[in-house]
């Protein structure tokens, strides 16, 4: 009798967690990255609307950029601390910090080809950015 009392409560168990990763975790999570993107774009609305101004992408493309490819995000690229010129690294690297630039927070300015973030040390990250939408 207790191993049908096991197998009903791993039965429940599983159910249970089906569900809350398919009908729960699932949506919720696309509504924060929805959160997430609405509040970036904002953010960048603001600076402008500021006078903020982002430094030339030049600033950035001087550096070598190594592709990668990663599950979740798709092709990337990274500028390794030990594969510049330290001063340009140093340079490009001061300004992500200085605007807290993160995966969540890409740095990106007027006209830029792809948003800057930094994740870990002596690496800068680049991914193009995705052409806005355009509604008729």
């Amino acid at each position: 009798m207790s191993e049908d009392v096991e197998q009903i409560r791993r039965i429940a168990k599983e159910t249970a967690r089906e569900i809350l990763d398919e009908e729960i975790l699932g949506p919720l999570l696309n509504a924060f990255n929805g959160f997430e993107a609405i509040a970036v774009q904002f953010k960048h609305a603001i600076s402008q609307a500021m006078g903020v101004v982002a430094v030339k992408e030049e600033t950035f493309n001087i550096l070598k950029f190594e592709t990668q490819q990663g599950a979740k995000i798709g092709r990337y690229q990274v500028a390794y601390k030990a594969s510049n010129i330290p001063d340009k690294w140093n340079h490009a690297y001061n300004i992500l910090r200085q605007n807290n630039a993160t995966i969540a927070n890409r740095y990106y300015g007027e006209g830029y080809v792809y948003g800057y973030w930094l994740y870990g040390e002596g690496k800068i990250y680049r991914q193009k950015l995705k052409a806005p939408n355009k509604s008729s």
